[in-house]
């Protein structure tokens, strides 16, 4: 069933939009182990000059920055197979629409590849409104099933507030979409998290902008992989290549373009080859303040030609 998520600003503030439920019942022995709430966790990809994933290092290869100071690395490890929470957003707004049968069957293929044993996924699509078609679920048929539920979603969205409330004409809410992914589904769980949006990048009548998206992604430690699919009809338009672009790199992805050459199938095998390649880093400030500032990170690779690809900072959370 269709959850339709409202989506004002005080609303996606004040009120959990998407219901969170437990993920399916693990036993008791394979609770998750809470560690010190000071350790930042940070998830990078490393690949050489010509693009390719670099997946053997070692702690002894990698040097991290905060706010241009040194930190100690305390914590280090490959997650090749660690669990992986991952949100699929898909564009069903008017310029997607031929697209959209496209995008079904390689999402499906996508879901049925990339889950793994303890993966979660879940499925939103947007366009005037957003819609949850499938709730966090470790099944590929589910999320199946979901996709098939994939309509164009070009006509009035959202409430006008009033005397009388009216709808109102919106056009594709994709910063809002990745808000409500990050901070309704994402922030309390724990682990590896990913959001993948396939889109053209056009957003018209969101509440939350471009850097609201990031920080909500950002502070749930999520990586956004933005897929730019552009139909050619409506190039004129798709102009958001380099907003997709920055909300990706700011937080530890990449923006790939689906082409002839690259169509969707293999760009959701790049994802997924890279989010089986990444390194955790984990670390203590030196500075202990939680005061809610950013702080940026610099990882460097010791090797020259190496090229470390991860989030660009944290929000130190404040003290309750």
């Amino acid at each position: 069933m269709r959850a339709l998520l409202p989506l004002s600003l005080a609303a996606a503030l004040a009120l959990p939009l998407l219901p969170q439920q437990e993920p399916p019942g693990l036993p008791e022995e394979e609770s998750v182990i809470k560690v010190d709430v000071d350790v930042v966790n940070i998830l990078c990809s490393v690949r050489d000059k010509s693009g390719r994933l670099i997946p053997n290092l070692t702690k002894d290869d990698f040097e991290i920055y905060e706010d241009g100071k040194p930190q100690e690395i305390r914590y280090f490890a490959r997650e090749s197979d660690l669990p992986l929470t991952i949100g699929l957003l898909v564009d069903v707004s008017k310029s997607q629409e031929t697209l959209i049968g496209i995008e079904k069957q390689a999402a499906a293929r996508f879901f049925a590849d990339v889950l793994r044993k303890k993966d979660l996924a879940f499925l939103i699509s947007f366009g005037a409104d957003a819609e949850l078609l499938q709730d966090l679920t470790g099944s590929p048929e589910a999320l199946r099933r979901g996709l098939e539920e994939l309509r164009l979603n070009a006509g009035a969205g959202g409430i006008h507030p009033g005397p009388v409330p009216t709808a109102r004409p919106r056009g594709t809410i994709l910063y809002d979409a990745v808000y409500l992914a990050a901070e309704d589904r994402l922030r309390r769980e724990v682990g590896r998290k990913a959001i993948v949006v396939i889109t053209d990048g056009v957003d018209v009548g969101s509440r939350i902008d471009r850097s609201g998206a990031i920080e909500a992604a950002q502070k749930s430690d999520a990586i956004v992989y933005s897929i730019y699919y552009a139909d050619p009809n409506y190039q004129y338009m798709a102009n958001g290549f380099g907003d997709l672009k920055k909300m990706s790199e700011e937080t530890g992805g990449r923006v790939l373009r689906v082409t002839r050459k690259a169509p969707l199938e293999t760009i959701f095998k790049d994802i997924q080859e890279e989010m089986r390649s990444q390194y955790s880093i984990g670390y203590i400030p030196a500075n202990p303040a939680k005061d809610g500032s950013f702080r940026k990170i610099e990882i460097r690779l010791k090797e020259k030609g190496l090229k470390a690809q991860a989030r660009k900072g944290y929000y130190a959370s404040r003290q309750s």
